[in-house]
C-alpha cells in the first residue's frame, strides 16, 4: 500500500439548491484543502419501494455484523462473488419535485487525518486555510437531513459492507450538527475469489443542536473526522487439504474405537467382579456355630436363623 487514498462518497442532503451547499476535505497538516473530483446533482430524496427494500436489506446487514463479528469472514467469501452493493437505480422517471442535492465523487487525499466538511456555501481557499461563502444563503433553508449512500475509503470493491452505508438521518432543526468518527484500518484480502487492498473502518456517530447562548458551538452541517490506524490486518482465505483431512478422519474414528473398546472392557471387568463375589459366597451370611447352649438359651431357639434349608437342632 502507498501513502495515497481515495475517499469514495455519494450523499444525499436535503439542500434542494446546489449553490446553497457545499464540500471539501481538509487533511490534519492543512497541508491538502481539496474539493475537486466532487460532484452537485439534483436528486429526489425520497426512495422507491425497490430501493427502500434495498436499504432495509442493507441495515439488516449491518445489524447481523455488529452482532456476530465472525460474520464478516463469511462475507469476505460469498458477497465478494461479484454481488452489486450500490444503491439501484429508480425504476421509472419520477414527476416529483427534487428536494435534495447529492454530492458523489472520488477524492484523492494524503493518507493522514482528515476532516470532510459538507455544510453551506461552497469552499473557497485562501492563504490562512479556507472558508464557505454562506452570506447569501437564508438560515431559513437550513436543513441537513442527510442519506450516506456510500462511503469508504481505497479501492471500491463490489461486495463490501460499509458500516455507513444506508445511514439516513432526518432532523427539523435548522442548527443541526452531525459528526462521524472514523477510524480506517488498512486491511489485506487474500482470497480465492479476489485479492485486494482495502480500507475497512469503524465509526462513531455524534449529533447536536448548535446553540450558542447554551454554549453550544459549531457550525451547522456534516462534518466526517477521520484517522488511519498504523496497524494492517490481513484476511486469507485456506482449505484444508484432502490428504490431511483424510488423516484427521481417520485418526477421529480410531480415537473412537480405541475409547469404545476401554469402556467395554472396563465396564465388563466391573460386572465380571461384581458376579464372581456373589459366586462365592461372599454376600452370603456365614452358618452360626451353636457349641453349648444352656437351658436360659432355650427359650431362642425358634428364632434362630437357617441358610440353604438346614435347621439347627440341639
Amino acid at each position: 500500500m502507498n501513502d495515497d487514498l481515495y475517499v469514495n462518497m455519494s450523499v444525499n442532503v436535503i439542500m434542494f439548491v446546489t449553490a446553497d451547499v457545499g464540500a471539501d476535505i481538509l487533511d490534519l497538516a492543512e497541508t491538502m484543502i481539496t474539493s475537486s473530483g466532487l460532484q452537485y446533482e439534483p436528486v429526489i430524496f425520497e426512495l422507491t419501494p425497490q430501493q427502500r427494500l434495498w436499504q432495509r436489506t442493507l441495515h439488516l446487514i449491518q445489524g447481523r455484523l455488529r452482532e456476530e463479528h465472525a460474520l464478516q469472514e463469511v462475507l469476505y467469501k460469498t458477497l465478494l462473488k461479484g454481488a452489486p452493493t450500490a444503491l439501484p437505480p429508480r425504476e421509472d422517471a419520477s414527476t416529483e419535485p427534487l428536494t435534495a442535492c447529492r454530492i458523489h465523487g472520488h477524492v484523492y487525499v494524503n493518507k493522514v487525518a482528515g476532516n470532510l466538511h459538507i455544510t453551506v456555501g461552497k469552499p473557497i481557499h485562501h492563504p490562512q486555510g479556507h472558508a464557505h461563502i454562506a452570506a447569501f444563503v437564508s438560515h431559513e433553508t437550513y436543513n441537513f437531513s442527510h442519506r450516506i449512500d456510500h462511503l469508504s475509503f481505497g479501492e471500491e470493491i463490489p461486495g463490501i459492507i460499509n458500516p455507513l452505508d444506508g445511514t439516513e438521518k432526518i432532523t427539523y432543526n435548522n442548527n443541526q450538527m452531525f459528526q462521524y468518527f472514523i477510524t480506517v484500518v488498512p486491511t489485506k484480502l487474500n482470497t480465492y475469489k479476489i485479492s485486494a487492498d482495502t480500507h475497512q473502518f469503524s465509526v462513531t456517530e455524534r449529533e447536536r443542536v448548535i446553540n450558542h447562548a447554551a454554549g453550544s458551538h459549531g457550525v451547522s452541517g456534516i462534518f466526517v473526522k477521520y484517522d488511519t490506524s498504523s496497524l494492517m490486518v490481513t484476511v486469507s482465505e485456506q482449505h484444508m487439504p484432502l490428504w490431511q483431512f483424510l488423516v484427521r478422519l481417520c485418526g477421529i474414528i480410531g480415537g473412537i474405537f480405541s475409547t469404545t473398546g476401554m469402556l467395554h472392557g472396563l465396564v465388563g471387568f466391573c460386572f465380571d467382579v461384581v458376579c464372581c463375589r456373589f459366586k462365592l459366597g461372599v454376600y452370603r451370611p456365614r452358618a452360626v456355630s451353636f457349641g453349648h447352649i444352656y437351658p436360659s438359651q432355650l427359650l431362642l431357639q425358634p428364632f434362630l436363623l437357617h441358610t440353604s434349608g438346614n435347621c439347627f437342632t440341639v
